[in-house]
This record gives structure tokens, C-alpha cells and sequence, in this order.
């Protein structure tokens, strides 16, 4: 009120500073005007039309961090909730014939009864197949309306009753991994979206593929000051999303889970990280880096190696590619063969000097001289099964037919949506229709055609076969079984009175209790990574002296188990066949089959690749032979880690359970194995959004003369 304004100056700079401590930021200012007293409001709140926002920090912008996370689903992106595809499995039935599945019997029928008998009043199509209902018309369904209860009351009034035990049951079957619907899978706070820059907020952004983010830091707009503030920023955003590119991984969203990516993919983000530290005078050792690589994108792929070489560093890859090979410096040929007929450098040199080797049995098939053959016929079909209209990921609301009872292989450019498809669509949709759990489903109609003929559908993907050093090849095939038995047969046993059991190193009994038939001793170290040492005890063998004195053909149990399935299936042919025997040999030979003769019978599960636990699953479907139940069986690149030799054997073991009357289906970018295919299914044209349509559908024959298709660019027939 004072009119004497710089008298008082101190003291009310230092009163506007107490109101906005005591006010939090905000504060109103009171003056005398005209002999009326009028205010002003000033705040440094970070607020807008009545809505109070968080300030920004790098902790704010982390679904790892409490801070940034969804308060719903904790920042993992998906709840635990009632899963649709559970409660509707089968989209091609209608409501009145029972899409609904928890809507069945005499109780829970009356849910469906009161829906029907009321369906005239609001014009429900109750005689509509599930998947021609229109969005509202599902969305009804689920959220009822005056005159019926929908979905969401039927599960409130289960979970009500759910202290009773038929109750929680009916719950746990329709229970699954649903997206949260606070943040829609994007994992992060919904304040985060009030935060723009460019028009985009952090979710738009989290949700674009790699090439998409970097066209758009590419071409952002920002004033001058910002410009400069982010000048640093950006250029090294662009850099590390060039990389991404320069290693074949644009079709990647950057929202992507770690845990769904395929080991190539994993492998070349690993290279990516490299190359983006700019690191010289480093060795680089890479373990097939083509895996998940169409040739289109290992040509992309041969340009980056190149590149870490060029500035310095020294790139050492284990390869079966032709086009990698073609494009080394340098090779070195390990054989002739495989497991204890292997281990020997055949070759050394560069590859046009390779090529004239004759020792080398991979210049034998890069020279044509050895091949794999084209198959002679393609089988035929009739019976399929139909997926209509998939729209997730990058899939273009696409039909697509997959025949059963023959060999159907999905290949296209990596990115095109081919495990989108089939892993994302086709597996966990045929598995809830015929009785079983998986994941959430993608984005579709529904499954049609002769799906019925399919008992089961089973997915060979490279997922271990175990974690644990107890489990190991023969173990998994059953094999090991029937070897304890031999073991048990033998006259010592028998006067010792040991059982099979007895043979078993995980249980007590005939194995070493120092280490517990784990055959190594494990030293913890507090603050290192801890020390594995072979058990003096047992040396490393697992069992104890006495169950070593039961021998088989001159070989105690510990003996047989270091043996590679190629020694093995030698050395049991040597001896005289009994039943047993016979069993034994059988089971060993589906290993050796699937092009594993060099992997020892008790080598652990956690010692195998992607590749060999894959082929390991393979055997075990062929060990078990033709039975009554036809499988539907999912293979996602089980050429991984192959050479060519093996992938002819691989083919036929293929062939093997088609003939026993099963379905195979493979995601696969290896051309060999594309050229022996019974029906091809061509997915692009190219990664990412350029993807998502079927380019084409046929023989291989038919397919070469596709020019759209990048597949028919590399395919030779």
C-alpha cells in the first residue's frame, strides 16, 4: 500500500519469497487501485488449465524406475487378467451355439439363456458368427446394458464367490496376460503423455520401429534454442539407431522386450553396442551372426564387419553362411567331420583357395559338387487351416491358408511379420482352440478350415531343454531310462541288487555324494563369479567306484555317457542285440538323424545352443514313431547352426514326421531347405511397416518367378 515503492523494496522481495515458500510455489499479491483492492496471481507451479503436472526428470521417463512406471501393471505392460481368447476360443461359432466358453452347463447357461431372450429388445445378432460382429457389437457382449449382464459382471460375480473352490477354478482357466489397460503397453505413467516434443510424447515414440525413430530425429523440428540444447542429444540418438539399421534390425519397435527376441537378433544388438563405442585394436569373435538373417539383410550385415575391420579391430566369425564365407579375408576349415572324427584344420587359406580343396567338405557343396537334391515330387493337399484377417504388429489385415499334412516353410526379408504370423497369431490361437494355454493372441478374425484334424500343435523353437547340468540329451529322448536298465540287467547288478534307479546320478543310491552326481564341486565366492571344480572324489564321472565296477560290453555307465551319439550308436551295434538294445539304438539313432552324432550322450542341457536344443526336441517327437494323435508342429529356423551336410539330414527327419501323418510348419531363411519345400509362404515385401503382406503362395518352382519377392532373388532351383 505504501506508495513509496524502493523504500520498501528488500522487504517485499523477501515477503514475496515467504509467501511462495509457505504457499509451494504459488502466491496472489494484493495492491490498491482507484481505492479498490485488486490482486494478481503468480505461481511457478508446473501447471495448466486447472491441471497440475509432475516435472520432468530422467527417472520420470523410466518404466524401470517406481518413479516413471505405471501404477498398474508396475511398469511390465501387461496384467494379469481375464484373457478374451480363453473365454472365446473358437470365433467362428456364434453366441447362441456357444462361442462364449464359461457360458455353458446348467447354471452358468442361464447367463447365456437371459442374453438371448433379450437380444430381440436391442437388436444383437446372436446367430452371427463371433468374428463378423462389429467392434460395438463385441464391446456389448463384454459390457452388457440395461437389459442383460455382459462379461465383466459375469467375472465380478465369480470372483465374488471365489472363497469357493469351483469358483477359483473357473477363474484360473480364464486367466491370462492381458495388455494393462492403464498404459496400454507402453509400460510408463500416463503423465509422461503431457510431455511433447515435436508433437510426440515418449510413447509415440517408444511404440515406432527403429527406421521409423530414425526418419523422425532425422527430419525433427525444433526452435532455435532447443535445436541447440539437443544438438549433442540427437546426434547421438541418430547414431545408435544407425547402427540398429546398419545391422539388419529396423523392423525392431524400440518398445521390445529383451526376452522375445530371437538369439540373432540378441546377438546383433550385442554388435550394435560395439560398434557404437567406436572401440580399435579389439578382436571381435562372433558365433553366427546370419541367424534370423534373410540374404538380403547378411549382405547389410557382411558391410558392418567390414566396417569394424576398416577402423582397426580384428573380426573372427563361426559361420555356415556361403555369403559370409565368400566375403572373409581369410578361413579356416574344421574337420573333416564331426565329434571324435572331427577336430582337425582341413583348410586354410582364402576361399578362392578353398574352393579347390578336396579335403574340405564344405568346398565340396559351395563347388556344387556335393548338394542337397530337390525333392523329386511336392506333396499335395487338401486340407488347411485358414488365418483371416491378422492385423497385429505390422501384418496388413491379411488371409492367410496353411496346408496340413505336407511341409510348409514362411520365409520373406527379416521384419516382414513371418513370427508375427505364426508364433504371434497361428500358435497361441490354435492352442486355446483345442484345449490348451499360451500367450495373449495377435490381432485377427479367427481360425478356420480343418483345424479340428490337428490333436495338438507343438512349437520347436531354441528355447533350452533345460536349465539344469542334470539333464542332457538322453535323458530328454527317454534313452537314459532303458540305458539304466541294461545296466541293472547285468550279472553284477543283479548280485548286488541294484536297481535302475541305482544308475541315476540324481538321486542317492550309485552316484557320488560328494558332489552329488553333478560331477563338479562348486566353490562360491563371495564377491567374484563362482569357481567350478572336477570332484575329486569321482574325478568328474558322477558315480560311485562300486557302480563303476558294472560294466556293459567293457564300458562301466560313466564311460557310455562321455561317448558322442556316434561312438555310441557304434558301439551298440558291436554287441549282440536284445530287446533292449534294439530300443536303445533306435532312440540314438533319431539323434544322430537330426544331425547330432558329435553331441556326447550325458553332455548337460545348459551346454547347448539354441540350435542343438531345438534339433534335441525334434528327436524326441521322432522317437516316440506314428500314433493316433496328428500334431501340428511349429519350427522356427531349426537350420540354425547347421552345415550343409546336416541340413540334408535335417530334411529328412522333416519328411519323417510328415510321414507319420503330422504337419510341419517352418519359419526359415535358408535357402536350401526353402528349395525342398512342399508349399511356400512368402511374407514382405519388405521389414517392418514396408511388410505385412503375403507376396506369395506356391511351390518353390512358381516362387522363382516372383520378382516382387526378395526370397526368389536368392532362391536357385
Amino acid at each position: 500500500r505504501n506508495s513509496d515503492f524502493h523504500s520498501i523494496s528488500s522487504r517485499l522481495a523477501d515477503s514475496m519469497q515467504t509467501a511462495f515458500y509457505e504457499g509451494e510455489g504459488f502466491c496472489r499479491i494484493y495492491y490498491e487501485k482507484n481505492k479498490k483492492f485488486q490482486y494478481k496471481e503468480f505461481s511457478n507451479r508446473f501447471e495448466l488449465d486447472g491441471l497440475e503436472f509432475e516435472e520432468p526428470s530422467l527417472d520420470f521417463f523410466s518404466f524401470n524406475n517406481p518413479y516413471g512406471a505405471c501404477r498398474r501393471c508396475e511398469g511390465y505392460g501387461s496384467v494379469i487378467g481375464i484373457d478374451p481368447d480363453l473365454v472365446i476360443p473358437d470365433k467362428n461359432l456364434s453366441v447362441f451355439e456357444g462361442a462364449v466358453a464359461p457360458w455353458k452347463g446348467d447354471k452358468m447357461g442361464q447367463w447365456k439363456d437371459r442374453m438371448i431372450m433379450a437380444s430381440i429388445k436391442f437388436d444383437f445378432p446372436v446367430h452371427r458368427q463371433y468374428y463378423l460382429l462389429t467392434d460395438e457389437e463385441k464391446e456389448l457382449l463384454w459390457t452388457g446394458n440395461e437389459h442383460f449382464d455382459g462379461l465383466n459382471t459375469f467375472f465380478k460375480e465369480v470372483e465374488q464367490n471365489a472363497y469357493k473352490i469351483q469358483y477359483r477354478v473357473m477363474l484360473s482357466r480364464y486367466r491370462g496376460k492381458t495388455i494393462c489397460p492403464e498404459c496400454r503397453g507402453s509400460r510408463l505413467r500416463s503423465e509422461t503423455n503431457f510431455v511433447k516434443i515435436d508433437n510426440k510424447t515418449i510413447t509415440d515414440i517408444v511404440l515406432m520401429s527403429v527406421d521409423q525413430a530414425l526418419d523422425f530425429f532425422n527430419k525433427i523440428k525444433l526452435n532455435k534454442y532447443d535445436a541447440q540444447v539437443a544438438k549433442r542429444i540427437i546426434l547421438e540418438i541418430t547414431n545408435r539407431l544407425q547402427v540398429l539399421s546398419d545391422v539388419g534390425l529396423t523392423y525392431l519397435s524400440l518398445n521390445r522386450r529383451s526376452n522375445t527376441l530371437s538369439g540373432g537378433e540378441s546377438q546383433r544388438i550385442n554388435l550394435a553396442t560395439s560398434l557404437g563405442s567406436s572401440l580399435v585394436g579389439s578382436i571381435y569373435i562372433l558365433d553366427e551372426p546370419s541367424i534370423g538373417l534373410h540374404p538380403r539383410d547378411t549382405e547389410r550385415l557382411i558391410e558392418v564387419l567390414k566396417k569394424l575391420r576398416d577402423i582397426g579391430n580384428t573380426v573372427i566369425v563361426v559361420e555356415h553362411d556361403e555369403t559370409i564365407m565368400r566375403a572373409a579375408d581369410h578361413i579356416i576349415d574344421i574337420g573333416p567331420a564331426a565329434g571324435t572324427h572331427g577336430g582337425e584344420v582341413v583348410f586354410e587359406g582364402s576361399f578362392n583357395e578353398m574352393i579347390n580343396s578336396s579335403d574340405s567338405l564344405t568346398a565340396q557343396y559351395l563347388t556344387k559338387k556335393l548338394s542337397i537334391p530337390i525333392p523329386s515330387f511336392r506333396r499335395n493337399w487338401k486340407e488347411y487351416v485358414e488365418v483371416r484377417s491378422a492385423e497385429e504388429n505390422n501384418l496388413k489385415n491379411i488371409d492367410v491358408k496353411i496346408p496340413l499334412n505336407v511341409m510348409t516353410l514362411i520365409t520373406g526379408v527379416s521384419g516382414s511379420g513371418k513370427t508375427t504370423l505364426i508364433k504371434g497369431i497361428l500358435y497361441p490361437a490354435m492352442k486355446k482352440i483345442l484345449g490348451g494355454h499360451s500367450d495373449a493372441t495377435g490381432k485377427h478374425a479367427g481360425i478356420f478350415g480343418d483345424y479340428k484334424q490337428i490333436s495338438d500343435v507343438e512349437m520347436i523353437d531354441q528355447n533350452p531343454i533345460g536349465r539344469s547340468s542334470r539333464s542332457n540329451p538322453v535323458t530328454y529322448i527317454k534313452a537314459f531310462d532303458d540305458i539304466r536298465t541294461l545296466y541293472s540287467s547285468q550279472k553284477l547288478a543283479k548280485m548286488r541288487n541294484y536297481k535302475p534307479g541305482y544308475f541315476s546320478f540324481n538321486v542317492e543310491g550309485g552316484r557320488c555324494e560328494q558332489c552329488q552326481g553333478e560331477g563338479v564341486i562348486k566353490v562360491e565366492m563371495q564377491f567374484m563369479a563362482d569357481i567350478y571344480l572336477k570332484c575329486e572324489h569321482c574325478e568328474g564321472s558322477r558315480y560311485k567306484a562300486e557302480t563303476k565296477d558294472v560294466k556293459f560290453n567293457g564300458k562301466d555307465i560313466s564311460e557310455l555317457l562321455i561317448m558322442t551319439v556316434a561312438d555310441a550308436l557304434e558301439f551298440f551295434r558291436s554287441v549282440k542285440q536284445g530287446s533292449l538294445e534294439k530300443r536303445i539304438l533306435a532312440k540314438l539313432q533319431v539323434l544322430d538323424d537330426v544331425g547330432l552324432s558329435y553331441v556326447q550322450l550325458g553332455q548337460s542341457s545348459n551346454t547347448l545352443s539354441g540350435g542343438e536344443a531345438q534339433r534335441i526336441k525334434l528327436a524326441y517327437y521322432l522317437s516316440k514313431g506314428a500314433n493316433a494323435e496328428k500334431l501340428l508342429f511349429i519350427f522356427d529356423e531349426p537350420t540354425t547352426g547347421l552345415h550343409f551336410h546336416d541340413i540334408n539330414k535335417l530334411f529328412t527327419a522333416l519328411s519323417a514326421l510328415i510321414k507319420m501323418g503330422h504337419s510341419v510348419i517352418i519359419i526359415e531363411h535358408n535357402m536350401d531347405l526353402i528349395k525342398c519345400a512342399d508349399w511356400v509362404i512368402d511374407l514382405g515385401p519388405d521389414g517392418g511397416s514396408g511388410g505385412g503382406e503375403v507376396v506369395f503362395e506356391g511351390t518353390p518352382e512358381d516362387l522363382v518367378k516372383k520378382k516382387k519377392s526378395y526370397t526368389a532373388q536368392y532362391l536357385d532351383l
